[in-house]
């Protein structure tokens, strides 16, 4: 912030007595001038504050800059989809995709962005995506494959997906737990190359295009088994998802909140029990009710619920601004949306980081007694350390990637300069 000295000379004087050029030596010692009296004592008025000064006051108070058009309701619920994305890969949670299917919500608001980008070019658009993707993808790649290079692995042609990741980049079991996660980037990256044509098909009538969005899972589950290789998990991961991604599209156009509330509610909550019913009725198969074992499950309770969660947002105008008066909690969702890629690449080797470390742990006799090491809350605890430290020293990549000036914490406010 700029600072302006501001003089208050002529203009704060006594309060109804004209100012009168006395002479030098009665000002110096406080005689009258001759002819004059006394005049009783007024006390001078208190300046007004600068108005820089008051802007710099009223900045304390203001809570950290976000992003311009940003919606803290979007983003409160990106930062709980990432939390409960690494709270499931610690404990393991089957009933966890049921109470917040993170990956349905995380495309819903990732369909939302694109459209509201595809106002511009969209080769521009497709480009821009990749650029803020790809370069997080390749610094986290390199480690993962020298550490699987270090642990025997011999990689072939297929290793050019570890440069652009339209299919699964390929590992051994070594490093499975680090690499399995990069199904969501994937799909992800489809999802951006094919959304020009999506939208432009979207628009030409977009509550049948909706609807029908949900057919190509149908089909993988009743009609045709895809192959199990690659372009098959592509496959399925595409149409399982793709009501959420084309839901995003209308929100964004203002599709939900022209949808009369009782058809939207109805079938929500009918995509809802038909997902429900199906996961818990196929457990023999999958020997749970996880949804991510369960596609056509998955696409149907994340397309109810992820509905839901749109059309409450542009149906009743939740937008979250009161987020802003908790300074510290809108300074960690700043940063969890801010630094997105970063958390959820490095979560899974911060877990299994969190074993090594939890085990040097018991030979301090004070930690085993007072820590719950075996506790999987202890690891989910030490796995958010360990998270903190990669945001620290890996998340300028985003930065970098965005054309953004490098920050070891986004959304930080520059510092105060003294007037």
């Amino acid at each position: 912030m700029s600072w302006e000295q501001q003089g208050y000379g002529q203009e704060y004087g006594y309060s109804g007595y004209p100012q009168q050029p006395y002479p030098q030596q009665y000002v110096e010692y406080g005689q009258p001038p001759p002819g004059t009296a006394f005049l009783p004592p007024v006390t001078e008025p208190e300046p007004p504050a600068s108005p820089a000064l008051v802007d710099a006051e009223a900045e304390e108070e203001k809570p950290p800059p976000r992003p311009p058009g940003r919606d803290r309701y979007f983003d409160t619920l990106r930062a709980v989809a990432l939390i409960r994305v690494v709270g499931y890969h610690t404990f393991g949670w089957a009933w966890a995709g049921l109470v917040f299917p993170s990956m349905g919500i995380m495309f819903g608001l990732a369909g939302t962005l694109m459209a509201k980008s595809l106002e511009r070019p969209a080769f521009e658009v497709v480009r821009s995506r990749m650029r803020r993707l790809l370069p997080p993808f390749w610094f986290w790649g390199v480690f993962v494959v020298l550490a699987m290079l270090v642990h025997g692995w011999m990689p072939g042609r297929q290793i050019v997906f570890w440069v652009l990741p339209l299919g699964d980049p390929p590992g051994n079991a070594w490093g499975e737990q680090a690499w399995e996660i990069l199904w969501y980037l994937r799909t992800y990256l489809w999802f951006v190359l094919l959304s020009p044509l999506l939208l432009r098909v979207f628009r030409l009538a977009p509550v049948p295009v909706l609807l029908l969005s949900l057919a190509p899972i149908v089909v993988l589950q009743f009609l045709w088994e895809p192959p199990d290789d690659r372009l098959g998990s592509a496959l399925t991961d595409l149409a399982t998802f793709l009501f959420c991604w084309i839901l995003g599209f209308a929100h964004r156009d203002g599709v939900l909140e022209r949808l009369k509330p009782f058809a939207v509610v109805v079938l929500s909550l009918a995509a809802l029990g038909f997902g429900g019913w199906y996961a818990f009725t196929h457990q023999a198969e999958t020997g749970s009710y996880d949804l991510d074992d369960i596609p056509l499950a998955q696409a149907f309770w994340s397309a109810g619920y992820v509905t839901l969660l749109m059309w409450a947002k542009a149906y009743f105008g939740i937008d979250f601004a009161w987020l802003t008066r908790f300074r510290r909690t809108d300074r960690l969702v700043t940063v969890f949306n801010s630094r997105a890629v970063t958390i959820y690449l490095w979560h899974e080797i911060a877990l299994i980081l969190a074993v090594p470390l939890i085990d040097l742990f018991w030979d301090v006799p004070a930690f085993e007694k007072w820590l719950p090491l075996e506790s999987q809350w202890f690891l989910f605890g030490v796995g958010w350390v360990l998270i903190a430290v990669f945001v620290l020293v890996c998340g300028w990549v985003e930065d970098v990637a965005g054309k953004k000036k490098p920050q070891l914490l986004p959304g930080r406010r520059p510092a105060r300069m003294s007037p």
